[in-house]
């Protein structure tokens, strides 16, 4: 007990600290879990702040190993959104006094798609009058493509590593020119530079992933200055390669728990970042966010994607909230979160105050 509390007010922490804080257990973990709330209310206040989701589109270009949506899987009814649909979600997140939205979809890389996205960036703006902030998460892409959208009015980006191990990352992706750890750590690097709010994140529990992966992701994290993360577990789909490893990897309840760990130690690590509560949590625990929320979490992002489309953007099994309306998840979201002595809060943007600190350095 008393490692872990000088591994905690250390000023910096080597990999090994980390390990040591993934790995605590009992009377040492709920001092971690203590130890992070604080924190995350000292630099968040009692406040969570909104990211209406739309997924918008579940065609993809990319073929990983884990995703159920991946190009290859046979078994999935595709969609994509009329722009009309999108704008109708967008329209509904501003109605309902969200700050945010963020628009998600699988990765496709084409002019045409390019166009699209620089239009509904412009229209939301409009029917907004400027108000609803818009994150996207839309893949890879080229430099000038992410300048495009960022003058469109965009202004923040999640670009999920999933593994920052060269050689994890080469066993999660088919080997190919299209699953590229030095392409995606480029475009990471492209969307600091342009000016967006740069976020990432890994899955937690794979196949072949170690402590000390999952150290060396928050190491990366922190290393490269990111304003937002996005991470959560694993969670294995009928429909994939990586099917066939699920005996060998940690159980849900592990998963759980060891993503609510990672959370905490990078809140610890980086205490003015944001942090979202991924739905992948409340797919194993259905207080799997709020439980985020208490130890360093401080960003939601309800699913407002029109509801007959959302069973099919499945890049796991057992998505919750999957047949209940938008109103029906904000509202049951609300009260959980107000249970717990949390404030949402409506008509803000939620900006990372990482970011205002990194960009004025």
């Amino acid at each position: 007990m008393i490692e872990i509390r000088s591994i905690i007010e250390r000023a910096g922490h080597s990999k090994e600290d980390l390990i040591t804080l993934l790995r605590s257990e009992g009377d040492d973990k709920d001092i971690l879990f203590k130890k992070t709330g604080e924190i995350r209310d000292k630099h968040a206040g009692k406040k969570v702040w909104l990211r209406g989701l739309i997924e918008f589109s579940n065609i993809c270009s990319k073929d990983c190993l884990y995703c159920g949506i991946r190009k290859s899987n046979k078994n999935i009814s595709r969609y994509n959104l009329t722009d009309e649909e999108i704008l109708k979600a967008a329209a509904f997140a501003y109605e309902k006094g969200f700050g945010s939205i963020a628009l998600q979809s699988g990765e496709l890389e084409s002019k045409t798609f390019t166009n699209r996205i620089e239009s509904l960036i412009k229209k939301i703006k409009k029917l907004s009058a400027g108000n609803l902030g818009i994150t996207l998460s839309v893949g890879e892409q080229e430099k000038e493509v992410y300048q495009k959208w960022f003058d469109a009015g965009a202004h923040r980006y999640l670009l999920r590593m999933e593994a920052t191990n060269p050689a994890l990352y080469s066993k999660i992706h088919p080997g190919d020119t299209w699953h590229n750890f030095s392409r995606r750590l480029k475009c990471l690097e492209s969307l600091k530079n342009i000016g967006y709010q740069t976020g990432t994140g890994v899955m937690i529990g794979l196949p072949f992933q170690t402590c000390d992966d999952l150290a060396g992701d928050l190491l990366f994290m922190k290393d490269f200055d990111i304003d937002m993360c996005g991470m959560g577990p694993y969670i294995e789909h009928a429909d994939t390669p990586f099917i066939k490893y699920s005996s060998g990897i940690p159980s849900l309840a592990e998963r759980l728990d060891l993503s609510l760990k990672m959370i905490a130690v990078l809140r610890l690590i980086m205490k003015d970042i944001n942090i979202v509560a991924s739905t992948a949590l409340q797919s194993i625990d259905p207080e799997g966010r709020e439980k985020a929320v208490r130890i360093g979490a401080n960003i939601i992002m309800p699913n407002i994607t029109p509801g007959k489309y959302r069973d099919s953007y499945r890049l796991y099994e057992n998505k919750p909230c999957s047949g209940d309306s938008a109103d029906d998840c904000l509202a049951s979201f609300e009260e959980n979160i107000k249970a717990e002595g949390y404030e949402i809060i409506y008509g803000e943007w939620g900006d990372s105050k990482h970011f205002f600190k990194r960009s004025k350095g």
